[in-house]
């Protein structure tokens, strides 16, 4: 990609922080040197260090989202910001400013809505042998549950056109928005692309935020309430065909009794039984009827989303003085 073509863009790069005065200020400086006609945000999420500071200082445009979590700060940065191209990744130094041109290319050359950046050696990451189980068997998941599209769902380097950017509804609170982000894009059947990049690992000193076992949890938790958002007959189906073998577990002796002896002994049981095979009932019936909901919906965002500009080129890049809101501050 040529610099003309990149200086014709309005580019913003998007930081989520917390914490992170150790490495804040040299991915600021990287990033201006790699875009050096982009706009770069840090979001500082209630940092008890320098963080704000040291981004001011290198640069940075700094915004406060006092909402703890990186879902709510990555919801505030797709709201407040207006640009052709947005480039997120974090601020603990493990991801290349200098790869950020390469996914501006494939995002533009393709024609993707969003560009993955997968890591390389990412197992590596502070030793945390948690950490890389936990993605093996997320990815793995993922890929059976709602399609092939990505091979790295926790990738933090990104690259969005403003068509997703502007249509991605953004619930989740925490870790689970890039979650939320793969599954928006295979729900809509967007354009993707992925693009293998080096993984660093963090300098001594600096801490992943992650927590292994709770961070978990919610992300297996943020997989079932996906599952039934966007595939509810799949989901209520299952836990139908649940009720349902229950159900003959203890209606099979009964039945065998019945047939073996013309009576019912055991009438609680079957009793019993029937009541969960009419659960099971209603829950599929429940579940077909949400299906339908459920691709209802998904029609009203595809709908949405294509009302939105198509162009990675629309914009322009906005006077400095139009970029301020009243509800960003610099840090001094």
């Amino acid at each position: 990609m040529t610099q003309a073509l990149l200086e014709d863009l309005d580019i913003a790069v998007l930081l989520p922080c917390y914490n992170e005065a150790q490495t804040i200020g040299d991915v600021v400086t990287g990033f201006r040197a790699a875009l050096p006609t982009a706009r770069i945000y840090v979001y500082d999420n209630n940092s008890t260090d320098t963080t704000a500071l040291r981004a001011a200082l290198a640069g940075a445009t700094v915004v406060r989202e006092r909402r703890q979590g990186k879902g709510n700060v990555v919801r505030r940065m797709f709201s407040d910001i207006e640009a052709d191209i947005y480039i997120m990744a974090d601020g603990d130094g493990t991801y290349a400013p200098t790869d950020a041109p390469e996914l501006v290319r494939t995002l533009v050359t393709e024609g993707a809505d969003m560009v993955v950046g997968t890591r390389r050696g990412v197992h590596a990451d502070a030793g945390r042998q948690g950490h890389a189980f936990g993605n093996r068997l997320f990815n793995t998941l993922y890929r059976s549950l709602f399609g092939n599209d990505f091979s790295d769902i926790f990738s933090g380097y990104r690259a969005f056109s403003r068509r997703f950017a502007k249509s991605f509804p953004a619930v989740s609170g925490g870790f689970e928005i890039e979650t939320e982000m793969s599954v928006h894009a295979s729900r809509l059947r967007l354009p993707v692309a992925e693009l293998e990049l080096d993984y660093g690992r963090r300098p001594e000193g600096s801490h992943s935020k992650l927590s292994t076992f709770r961070d978990g949890g919610k992300i297996l938790w943020m997989f079932a309430m996906l599952m039934k958002e966007t595939r509810p007959f799949t989901f209520f189906g299952a836990i139908s065909g649940g009720f349902m073998g229950v159900s003959l577990v203890f209606m099979a002796p009964v039945l065998l009794a019945y047939f073996q002896t013309g009576l019912v002994d055991r009438m609680p049981t079957w009793i019993f039984s029937l009541v969960l095979m009419m659960i099971s009932f209603l829950v599929f019936s429940a579940g077909m009827i949400l299906d339908s909901l459920a691709r209802a919906r998904a029609e009203q965002l595809r709908i949405h989303y294509m009302s939105l500009p198509a162009g990675h080129a629309g914009h322009r890049r906005p006077a400095r003085a139009a970029e301020e809101t009243p509800a960003r501050s610099r840090a001094a």
